[in-house]
Parts: structure tokens; sequence; C-alpha cells
């Protein structure tokens, strides 16, 4: 990440705010995608474990690692996203599980001692802010991890972002240009949209993150969308939510379909583990 794209996203995050914290609890497509990232995470953190949290923000998945057992040395590019998860943890049970709080660049881990924590968690998508060094900082997530450790993560989904938001990224390339929609679609960086202000980042395909983990020197175990069904009918999701039994089955359904083989692209993010070798 150049020192320009590295400032460029520390001041989206830092002007995003607090909006972050209700990112995933605003409207039911958010419950839904906090559900399939809980059920995710909980495959693999267990009670004991000492986590390194990437791009923790204002502390939705902090809170979770604390009721999974779990402490954390909590992380972020943005001083703000940092404040914030301090302020939404404070008087809470959770924060006795936060070790400490630092500003950190995901491409700069070498503060860490090698195999320090039982794994790393790097929701939100920071290695997509990390460019041409997400290979590098992959690799320093996991050397930080102990052997046989997994980095749980999450990138932007080049496939499921473009059938989401067609619509937006149709009038958006009337804009750009269609030739500089075309290589977005191609390479998934989102630099290509030129000077606009706003967010940036790269989007990656499935088989694009699997062939990263390789080139790092991790073991993919496990991929799933976030989401699936879920990003349909606003509606009928509404009314499979009121009631307790049905939105039950339902959440069952969909964290099964986000890891269907065929579905994991179709998401906006793209859930991973990376194993270090034991």
């Amino acid at each position: 990440m150049t020192a320009e794209s590295r400032e460029r996203v520390r001041r989206y995050f830092d002007e995003f705010g607090d909006a972050e914290w209700h990112r995933l609890t605003g409207d039911v497509k958010g419950r839904v995608s906090l559900e399939v990232h809980r059920r995710f995470l909980a495959r693999f953190v267990k009670p004991g474990h000492r986590v390194l949290e990437i791009g923790a923000g204002p502390g939705r998945f902090t809170v979770e690692l604390a009721a999974l057992g779990a402490t954390a040395v909590v992380t972020d590019l943005s001083p703000v996203q940092l404040a914030l998860n301090a302020e939404h943890l404070r008087g809470t049970a959770a924060e006795s599980a936060v070790e400490r709080r630092e500003v950190l660049d995901i491409c700069d881990t070498g503060r860490y001692a090698d195999g320090e924590f039982d794994a790393v968690l790097a929701y939100g998508g920071p290695l997509s802010y990390a460019f041409e060094q997400a290979e590098d900082a992959l690799r320093g997530l996991l050397r930080v991890t102990r052997p046989g450790g997994v980095v749980v993560g999450s990138v932007m989904s080049l496939i499921g972002i473009w059938r989401h938001y067609l619509p937006q990224i149709t009038e958006e390339a009337e804009v750009i240009g269609e030739d500089a929609n075309d290589r977005i679609l191609h390479t998934g960086d989102l630099r290509l949209k030129g000077e606009q202000e706003g967010h940036i980042c790269r989007m990656f395909r499935s088989g694009e993150l699997s062939a990263l983990i390789e080139a790092a020197g991790g073991r993919t175990v496990a991929l799933s969308a976030s989401n699936w069904a879920s990003l349909s009918d606003p509606a009928t999701l509404a009314v499979l939510e009121a009631d307790e039994d049905r939105w039950a089955r339902f959440l069952e359904h969909e964290v099964t379909a986000c890891a269907e083989p065929g579905a994991v692209d179709g998401g906006t993010h793209l859930l991973f583990a990376a194993q270090r070798p034991g």
C-alpha cells in the first residue's frame, strides 16, 4: 500500500466514524451478515485463545471474541475507529478481554513475535486495502499465528458486489467510462475509478483469494460468502425475521448456502480461514 493509498483509507474510516458500528445492525441484510460472520468465527476461535484483531473498527467483533472466551490485541489503521472501540466496550464485560489497543497498518506486523497469537482476525476486509502488498501482508499475519493456527478474515467480493450493486455500478460507468469499468471488473481495483473521493479497495474472486493464501504460505481451510439469499427481497426477509422459528431456520439455510462452492463468490464479502502449516 502506498503512503497515498494508506492515507486515503485512513481518512475514509476516520470520516465514516460510528456508522461502522451500525453497519451490521441497521438493516436485515446487515444482521444476517453479522450472524454469518459470527458463526464462521466461532469455528476457529476457542476459549483461552489469544487473538490479534486487525481492522477492529468500533468493536462489533471485539465483542464476539470476548464472548468466545478469547483475549485480543485490538488494532486498526484509523485512530478514530480505535477510540470508538474503547468507547463502545467501556463498562462492558468485553473490555476485560482487550489486552491493549494499537494503531496498526496490516502491511506492518513486524512488532509482533513469530507465532505470538493463537489466531488472527481480519474482518472488515483489511486485506482488500493492502493492494499490491496483500501477499506480504497475509504472510505477516500467518507468521504471527502459531503453527497450526488460523487467520480468519474477509475481503470484498468482486462477483458478488457486481451482482448486488449492478444498478449503481452501471450508473458509475457512465461517469468513469466503460473502459475504466471493464478494467475494474477484470482486476477488482477500485483505484481505477480515478481521482474520485470515497471508498477504494481491491475486490477478489474466490480463486484469486485461494491463490493469495497459497502464495503467502498458508492453506485454505474454509471459504464462505456473506451474504447469499439475504441479498434479495428485504420485504420477504422482514417477514421471516418477525417469526422467531422461521428466522432461525432461514439463518441455518443461509449459512449453509454461503459455504456452497457455487455460492462463495455471490456475496458482498468473501470470508476465509487460512491455516499456518504446523
